[in-house]
């Protein structure tokens, strides 16, 4: 079982913003999803206590642990789209 829930995780989204599209289970799985996604593309993971080596573990801890923010994008044509940002650089992962 991965750890930590999605009830964790779902709370530490919901204590960042009022959107409450964000707290979804949808929204959280392709928020992880597209991190792992970038970890698999050799982006360097943003904690370093790493118990796992697996991206998709890796983007959840990096959620949990508040070092990927969830935005909603709101431009014109794109409602689905989310952002995924660090507090350090902002790195996007869009999709169409």
């Amino acid at each position: 079982m991965l750890r930590p829930s999605y009830s964790d995780l779902l709370e530490i989204i919901n204590e960042e913003t009022d959107d409450i599209t964000l707290g979804s289970r949808y929204t959280i799985v392709i928020a992880a999803a597209k991190r792992a996604r970038q970890l698999v593309d050799h982006a360097e993971p943003m904690i370093t206590k790493i118990k796992v080596n697996k991206p998709v573990s890796i983007a959840v801890n990096e959620l949990y642990e508040g070092r990927i923010k969830v935005r909603q994008a709101r431009e014109a044509g794109c409602d689905e789209e989310m952002l995924l940002m660090d507090e350090e650089e902002n790195f996007e992962a869009t999709e169409k």
